[in-house]
This record gives C-alpha cells, structure tokens and sequence, in this order.
C-alpha cells in the first residue's frame, strides 16, 4: 500500500511539472506578444489565421502544424536596423520549448539530403545576438533542398533586405504548401514541402502595397519576378487568411494583384 502511495505521489508530482511548464510557456509567449506591441508597424498587426498553436517569440510569431511538425507560417518585421554586417556565431539548432505538442527535433534533418531551411531567416535578425539566435529554432525551419536554400531562395531573401533598406519597415509572412502526399523525413515524419511562400507588405501614407511570391524546391530561374502571385492563389492553396486586419475593400483589392507597383 505504501509502495502504491508513493507512486501515486511520483505521477501526480510529474503531472503537476508539466503542467506548470506548459503554463509558463502560455505565459512567456503572450507576455512576447505584448511586448512586440511597441511600434508603428509590428508583428501584431496583421497575424495570419490559424487552427493550429501560435506561438509569439521576441522578435517573430509562428503557427505550428503538429501534423507536418513544422511551422506553416512565420510572421516577422523587418527593419533596417535589424540588417547589420555583424558576424554572430552560428549557434545550433534547439528545440522550441514552447511548442506544447513538442517541437521536430534537428536530429530528423540528419543525413536527410535537406537543409534546415530557415522561414525567419537568420540574416533578417542580426540587430540583437538574442534575435539572431531565436531563428535557430527548430520550430522556425523546414526541410529544402541545398540547390534551392542556398540558391534563388536566398537571393529572395536578399532581395526582401534591399526593400527594407530602401523602404523602411516591411511586414513578412513565409510559409510552405503543407498537404497530402507530400514525403517526409526523420522519425518525427517532418513534412518535406514542395513550394514555399513569402508574402511582404509595405505601409505607405495611402494605403499598405503587397509582393507575393511562391516558389518550387525545383525553381532555379534567377529572375525572381517570374514567380510573384496573388495572396489570393496562396489562400486558396493554404486555406489561411492573410490581412483579414485591413478594411475589406483594400484586402480584396491587394490579395488580388501580382504587379510589382510600389516596389
């Protein structure tokens, strides 16, 4: 009797641990949420919907998809002040413990063929080493081929810090095409997609301007131009509502253009 008491006291000890935990992380990600609430354009402002976890970190939110064990978006602000020609030191991956399903670990990118491609790019964060280091997350990556992160992938991003230089802050959201019938790897089945996303809007004194791009692991054109679309052809793709925070009529009419106009 006193050996099933003890027992008893043990499971009700670790419970009541990871309950605890779980609150903690609730409460470190709301208190992120508010302090990013701290500026004219922030991550706040326009967050995608979700059925699935947000999680708010410092400098970047995330909607986790336990199915695919990976983000399906990021949301992020850049500002010129985040781009910096500093040299941190890589670190490495962690595991975001505020995933309460539990985030993939790096080990199911391990002798995969894939990259852990980053969706909150690491360069868009070299402001602050606490910045750069939160994009080494594993909740913040997703499986690419080398070809194509190291390729037309990074010069999107590239292209993406030139705007913010030229044009002061941008609101970013980067996600993938998560669906059926898509491999995966690792013992976790971390979903390999087969196209990714970066959607950025720019706030002008008439009204916010709108770049969307979607583009395939396979894609290695150099013109980055040839891959812009609608936010609307990405909704129907992904079944989320980008900008539902914009008055209607404007929605509308951005998430239907693909010209470059205002960029």
């Amino acid at each position: 009797m006193k050996k099933i008491l003890t027992i008893i006291i043990v499971i009700g000890l670790i419970v009541g641990m990871i309950l605890i935990e779980d609150y903690q992380n609730e409460a470190i990600s709301k208190e992120n949420f508010e302090n990013q609430r701290s500026s004219d354009l922030d991550v706040t402002d326009y967050l995608p919907s979700s059925t699935n976890q947000v999680i708010h970190h410092k400098s970047y939110s995330l909607s986790y998809n336990e199915r695919h064990e990976q983000a399906e978006w990021t949301a992020h602000v850049l500002r010129p002040s985040d781009i910096q020609q500093v040299d941190f030191k890589r670190p490495y991956f962690e595991i975001d413990d505020q995933v309460s399903t539990g985030a993939a670990s790096w080990r199911n990118y391990k002798n995969s063929g894939y990259d852990r491609g980053h969706l909150v790019p690491a360069g868009d964060r070299r402001g602050s080493i606490q910045d750069f280091n939160e994009t080494f997350l594993t909740s913040n990556i997703s499986p690419q081929l080398h070809e194509f992160n190291a390729g037309i992938w990074n010069d999107l991003e590239q292209q993406v810090r030139r705007y913010a230089q030229q044009y002061g802050d941008l609101y970013i959201v980067t996600g993938s095409i998560l669906g059926n019938n898509l491999s995966s790897i690792g013992n976790e089945n971390v979903t390999v997609p087969r196209s990714f996303y970066k959607i950025i809007l720019r706030e002008t004194n008439d009204q916010p301007v709108i770049l969307a791009y979607l583009l395939s692991q396979d894609d290695q054109d150099t013109s980055l131009n040839s891959y812009l679309i609608s936010v609307d052809q990405i909704e129907t793709m992904t079944g989320t509502d980008f900008f539902a925070q914009l008055p209607h009529d404007i929605e509308e009419k951005l998430e239907a253009q693909t010209a470059r106009r205002g960029w």
